[in-house]
């Protein structure tokens, strides 16, 4: 008996460093990069580059207009393998050697449209599907990639093929995050304004944040309970934002830019950093959590609170607390539970104000609550 137990006792142990292991990972989240309105072969647009570059992303989506002059044949790698050659596959330009594998993946542009219907742009990428709309997964993000363009041959509204294709993917998706992006703004408060015909019912069909941008701003947007971004200032131009529209949240246009993204399983985090550095906004979206799961009371707080998990089976579990960043800040367990209710406390100590999130990590899933410190 004696043997058993110390056998238990051991697998139980190296699953709870295993757990660990996977909580500090979590901490370096999968990060990429959104850019739009780029594809100039201006020096703006290399600021921009550089800037990605830094970050090392694992891949770069793009919000379209990757390469501008009527989407010439003759100036699409100047436009863009000569600042991004080292993330594209297949690469066939003159720049540098290309990626292994897929890490760039853009979306068609109205400009990349205008030469032959974007015939350079085939050409020059290769991409799933049939290349004008198409999806891929990334770790804990599935991807969904529109042809916004009036052009597009399965039509752009939401009864046209292309709809019906997102939806049906975005149902049978079991990744956590749902990310739909393309290059006209559903919603926007710049020049060209929002298109209604791309006005789809996303957030009923599961979709968790929609990036787009033809606009050349930074604006997010709140519309129907659902994060709208419009990521137009990748080096091309800047517009000026008129009177903003309903559900504006915020709008920026005083440099060009792009988004960083850092994803786990329970968060998305965004921050518009511009090409000199300067971080304009952040914000995260957090998965949904049952509060019959996890709870915090009082919420807000200001020195202490009561931190309850609710397990429906017994196991190894980490409680920790993170910030709105992802930075662990305190681990108020680790270890094994019984099935049944838990009764934690969290003592702010010296923890500035601001959201925090208290995640319960499990075997089979991850919950994560915000939490308001005053």
């Amino acid at each position: 008996m004696q043997v058993l137990r110390g056998a238990r006792v051991a697998r139980q142990i190296v699953f709870i460093l295993l757990l660990s292991l996977s909580s500090l990972a979590s901490l370096q989240a999968q990060r990429f990069a959104v850019v739009g309105d780029f594809g100039s072969g201006r020096s703006t647009e290399g600021d921009v580059a550089k800037l990605i570059n830094s970050w090392q992303p694992e891949f770069i989506i793009t919000m379209g207009d990757n390469n501008y002059e009527r989407g010439s044949a003759a100036t699409i790698d100047a436009n863009i393998g000569q600042f991004y050659h080292s993330y594209i596959n297949n690469y066939k330009g003159s720049y540098g050697a290309g990626s292994s594998t897929p890490r760039f993946f853009p979306s068609l542009g109205n400009h990349d449209l205008y030469t032959s219907l974007g015939q350079p742009y085939f050409d020059y990428f290769t991409l799933p599907g049939n290349e004008r709309y198409y999806d891929f997964v990334r770790g804990n993000v599935h991807f969904f990639v529109l042809n916004s363009d009036e052009t597009e041959p399965d039509g752009n509204t939401s009864e046209s093929v292309q709809a019906r294709w997102l939806r049906a993917g975005l149902a049978a998706a079991t990744e956590p995050w749902k990310v739909v992006y393309m290059h006209h703004a559903p919603y926007s408060s710049g020049p060209h304004g929002s298109t209604v015909a791309l006005q789809w019912p996303y957030r009923a069909w599961g979709a968790s944040v929609v990036l787009a941008g033809h606009d050349h701003q930074y604006e997010r947007l709140q519309v129907d309970s659902l994060t709208y971004i419009v990521n137009g200032l990748g080096g091309h131009s800047r517009y000026s934002t008129l009177a903003p529209v309903p559900g504006s949240r915020f709008r920026y246009t005083g440099n060009y830019g792009a988004m960083r993204v850092q994803a786990s399983p329970d968060s998305l985090h965004f921050a518009f950093i511009t090409r000199s550095g300067q971080l304009i906004e952040q914000f995260t979206l957090r998965q949904p959590v049952s509060t019959e799961i996890l709870s915090v009371l009082p919420n807000p707080f200001t020195t202490s609170a009561k931190v309850t998990v609710q397990l429906p089976t017994a196991g190894p579990v980490v409680v920790r607390v993170v910030s709105a960043s992802g930075q662990e800040v305190a681990r108020l367990y680790e270890g094994a539970l019984a099935a049944g209710s838990h009764v934690l406390r969290w003592n702010r100590q010296a923890l500035p104000q601001g959201v925090y999130y208290v995640q319960l990590l499990t075997e089979g899933r991850r919950y994560a609550l915000a939490v308001q410190v005053q």
